[in-house]
């Protein structure tokens, strides 16, 4: 898997820019996975190794630490996924909300927004991508790191073609087309907030330390204005999910999330940031219109 670009030539490139291993495969997988098929060039950058993750003990075993381990499950899924290059910002994981690792001088919330952006819009110069895809306005389900990047990828976008605002090696300015924010549909979070409270389990106090509100964020709705099928490389998302065994990979192959998935179809649904959705129909592909130079 290549680190390196040089001299890039005309060909289509993405790039999803997230928080912590295993948001590439839990959250947009299905799409990097489906436009590595068809020979997009598709990048990730990750601003965290996932430090503040619960980790089985027994998992440790020949790593250093847990960043290492998570660094380690991400590659795994990176290969899995296909993607052509994987870069790292060195920065922190922050925890959730409330949590005493958001105070730590190397977490990512606790970052200036317009410090990671300029870090950010280097690599949209360094990789040159038509599209870029991040989180939405909050974060999927409210954790900081995915708020701070939602916002500061946000703000590279418009930085990196911007030919006032100087990054690391000096490299020329470049604007990316298409802007996508990966959103969790509504319906889907309903249909498992319903599935809980069916189960006995408390929607209120969903995940592994019980800190997502389930109920809260079903209330706020994005418009969907693009759906990506990622049916035909289904297995492949599953495969990478399952290298992320520390964070419960190979538990979503059963259960209740898999249940969902069967229940919604194997897509990914965005809403479009960039340039602004004018009617009402969604779109297939998020290249379409994308002019490959």
């Amino acid at each position: 898997m290549s680190e390196q670009i040089d001299n890039p030539t005309p060909k289509p490139r993405l790039l999803a820019v997230l928080a912590h291993p295993d948001d590439e495969t839990f959250g947009t997988g299905g799409t990097l996975a489906l436009y590595a098929r068809q020979g997009v060039d598709v990048y990730l950058v990750c601003a965290t190794r996932g430090e503040v993750g619960e980790v089985d003990a027994r998992l440790l075993e020949g790593f250093e630490n847990t960043a290492a381990l998570r660094e380690h499950e991400l590659r795994c899924a990176a290969e899995m996924l296909h993607l052509s290059g994987v870069y790292f910002m060195n920065y922190r994981d922050s925890g959730m909300i409330g949590s005493p690792e958001n105070h730590h001088p190397q977490a990512l919330a606790a970052q200036p927004q317009d410090q990671v952006a300029v870090e950010i819009a280097y690599f949209i110069r360094k990789i040159r991508p038509q599209v870029v895809v991040t989180f939405d306005p909050m974060g999927g389900y409210g954790h900081p790191d995915h708020i701070a990047i939602h916002r500061a990828a946000t703000q590279a976008f418009a930085m990196a073609g911007d030919a006032s605002v100087t990054v690391k090696d000096g490299l020329p300015s470049y604007a990316p087309q298409k802007l996508y924010y990966h959103i969790i549909p509504r319906g889907f979070i309903r249909a498992g907030i319903w599935l809980l409270r069916l189960l006995g389990r408390d929607p209120h106090r969903f995940g592994s330390n019980g800190d997502i509100d389930l109920v809260e964020i079903s209330r706020v709705n994005f418009p969907v204005t693009a759906k990506v099928d990622y049916k035909p490389v289904a297995k492949v998302r599953e495969e990478a999910a399952f290298c992320h065994e520390s964070q419960g990979g190979r538990q979503q192959a059963r259960g209740i999330m898999p249940a969902l998935r069967r229940l919604f179809g194997g897509s990914d649904t965005y809403m479009r940031a960039f340039p602004p959705v004018t009617g009402r129909g969604k779109e297939k592909d998020l290249f379409d219109g994308v002019e490959v130079r």
